[in-house]
């Protein structure tokens, strides 16, 4: 099967830059989006339907804001909003497909950038999402989770690494909830594979960062350290455009 995952930046934007051209043409089982800006009332039934992919959304409480939906092939045993907590459920950020074989959430974890009180919110999300995913990791079955992570892990994830020592995204209280997911066994794939740098998923449309390829890698795919074999190769589609993230993929033994 594969897998990709995309922060579009707003579902309705995406839209007008060949969103259903590049779903059609991936060849996709399952495509994860984060910050889709949107509701499924707010669109059309022809924003929502591309030949052979059903969709599914959990959209933010605030109009406008946040929210996630997931594009598939195969039907899943069952769709899942959220996790269970009020708080972080109300802003839309998870969405699960469960599989026979697999459960696979797609996540768009909070942004810690806006201040003090967000940065907080962001580390309990951290915190609240491990703990549910360590229950599902328990049930036996393979858990992935893509998204929108909102933190370069380690130096070779950003191209200025110094400079941003200070800024949310790669706080070493950020980073340390990365650190403690991979010592528990959680695999981040795409470095399984790849090691080299200058590998980047998001880029300031200010400072028009992406031509000159100074971004961050804060869109991952991680699996469980017990059904890691399942996955044959990570990537990341940089060339993909329309939104100031990119596309990443997972290809994994069906």
């Amino acid at each position: 099967m594969k897998l990709l995952s995309w922060n579009v930046n707003g579902y309705r934007a995406i839209l007008k830059k060949g969103f259903g051209d590049f779903l059609m043409s991936s060849g996709a089982d399952a495509l994860g989006l984060q910050e889709i800006k949107a509701c499924p009332e707010q669109l059309t039934d022809k924003d929502r339907a591309f030949a052979g992919y059903t969709s599914a959304w959990n959209c933010a409480e605030r109009k406008g804001y946040s929210g996630v939906a997931a594009f598939y092939i195969k039907k899943p045993l069952l769709i899942t909003n959220g996790f269970g907590i009020s708080r972080f459920d109300s802003e839309g950020r998870v969405i699960t497909l469960e599989y026979p074989e697999f459960h696979l959430l797609n996540v768009y974890f909070p942004n810690g950038g806006q201040g003090p009180e967000r940065l907080a919110y962001k580390l309990e999300f951290y915190e609240a999402f491990l703990e549910h995913i360590e229950s599902l990791r328990r049930t036996g079955k393979a858990v992935i989770f893509c998204g929108d992570v909102n933190t370069a892990h380690k130096e070779i994830d950003l191209a200025r690494p110094k400079e941003n020592v200070e800024n949310s995204g790669f706080m070493p209280i950020e980073r340390a909830w990365l650190d403690k997911i991979t010592r528990l066994g959680w695999v981040d794939t795409f470095r399984r594979f790849h090691q080299e740098p200058d590998q980047y998923t998001w880029w300031d449309y200010k400072t028009r960062a992406r031509e000159r390829n100074v971004g961050w890698r804060i869109d991952y795919f991680f699996i469980n350290s017990e059904s890691a074999s399942l996955v044959k190769d990570a990537f990341i589609l940089p060339s993909v455009q329309g939104s100031d993230h990119c596309p990443i993929g997972l290809n994994i033994r069906p």
